[in-house]
């Protein structure tokens, strides 16, 4: 799965559970939140304060 910035974390948890423990580790503890599930990897980013472009990288890695 290519993951992109425009990717929503339900979708990204979905076909990629493992993924998550990259986002906890950033600071996104609210992956369980049923709102978060329809957000792109960039929203929570902006949201919380995070270089999307850094974690769009780590999680393709």
């Amino acid at each position: 799965m290519k993951i992109e910035k425009t990717t929503k974390i339900g979708e990204l948890l979905e076909n990629a559970p493992e993924k998550a423990e990259i986002l906890l580790n950033a600071g996104m503890h609210c992956l369980g939140c049923p709102a978060s599930q329809e957000e792109t990897i960039e929203e929570a980013c902006m949201v919380h304060g995070i270089d999307v472009e850094e974690i769009v990288k780590e999680l393709n890695a």
